[in-house]
């Protein structure tokens, strides 16, 4: 493999002289520009990613730690980070976690070693990443996406979840239901928590009871909407209508209901959150809650950015404004 030294070597120049029209940061006259160029060419030449960053102390490389997931929303997320970071010259290095501690940390050691730039976690408070090992590396920025930093400088973005699930639920009441169920996400998840605080707070306000095992807590998956649903269902009476956490528990409602015989919105009205892409292609459309997805992945990395910039600002904590979609899914009551 061709080094910088033979591309000097063949063109009849110095290293330095070589470096300075590869980075094109020095004025080269025209007629050395050109050999340089021609020496490239003939030994194919590639500069090395590791020598350049080792000299600038800088990788354009970004570390993304996410909790594995069949939930389509992190897919989407993860596309929008990904192309904000193109968008940016930046390399993405994702790991995921699958849910274990062990792993995650591993992973955090392995994007930290690689001295990335900056790292984003997306992960649940419940295994939370090594404040040790985040320690060891204090000048990596980081920014926390969906839940509250803990002891930590990182910068926070978060869905307003409690707004989302007052919106979602009084939207149910507007249409005239009154016997409004709720399919709850994890406990371990601040999100899950607001959100459904946020359908008891409009359930309250609407003078309407919360009827014994109208809330179902579960775990933000496919098959966890499936089994809720099948609960709620034997239920008397049966509700009329549910508040599913998430859109992928919403999905899983949806086969329960298809199993059931039951047709919606006529026998069950459902309403999402988060607005995966799928959720406008279900039968019937679903109703929902979005969050903005490709707007999270960018504010993300340009909030990382601005911290690896600007290392001294104070920690932001950014709240995105969910927004309701009426879609065939919830009728009248």
């Amino acid at each position: 493999m061709a080094t910088m030294k033979d591309v000097a070597r063949l063109a009849g120049v110095s290293t330095s002289t070589v470096s300075h029209v590869i980075n094109n940061n020095r004025f080269v006259s025209e007629a050395i520009r050109q050999k340089v160029t021609f020496a490239i060419e003939q030994l194919n030449y590639a500069p090395s990613a590791l020598a350049r960053s080792l000299k600038l102390q800088r990788t354009h490389t970004i570390g993304m730690l996410l909790t594995a997931s069949s939930n389509p929303f992190y897919a989407e997320v993860v596309r929008g980070v990904e192309r904000s970071c193109y968008e940016r010259q930046y390399s993405l290095i994702l790991c995921n976690t699958e849910g274990d501690k062990d792993r995650m940390d591993r992973s955090l050691e392995t994007l930290l070693q690689k001295r990335v730039d900056g790292l984003l976690i997306m992960c649940t408070e419940r295994r939370r990443p090594s404040a040790e090992i985040l320690g060891r590396y204090p000048s990596i920025p980081s920014v926390m996406m969906d839940w509250a930093p803990f002891e930590s400088s990182s910068d926070v973005i978060q869905d307003n979840s409690l707004l989302g699930g007052e919106m979602a639920t009084r939207y149910l009441v507007s249409r005239g239901y009154t016997r409004i169920a709720c399919i709850a996400g994890p406990r371990d998840k601040t999100s899950a928590c607001l959100r459904l605080e946020g359908y008891q707070r409009a359930m309250a306000a609407a003078k309407l009871p919360v009827l014994p095992g109208y809330i179902i807590e579960s775990d933000f998956e496919f098959e966890g909407g499936f089994l809720a649903m099948q609960q709620l269902l034997r239920l008397t009476p049966r509700p009329q209508a549910v508040f599913t956490s998430n859109d992928a528990m919403a999905v899983g409602g949806y086969q329960a209901l298809y199993q059931a015989g039951l047709t919606i919105p006529r026998d069950m009205a459902v309403m999402g959150y988060d607005d995966i892409e799928l959720a406008r292609y279900m039968i019937p459309p679903l109703s929902t809650i979005r969050q903005p997805k490709d707007e999270l992945g960018e504010l993300a990395i340009d909030t990382l950015l601005h911290r690896m910039e600007t290392p001294d600002v104070s920690q932001q904590l950014l709240v995105l404004t969910p927004e309701l979609m009426e879609r065939a899914s919830v009728g009248r009551g």
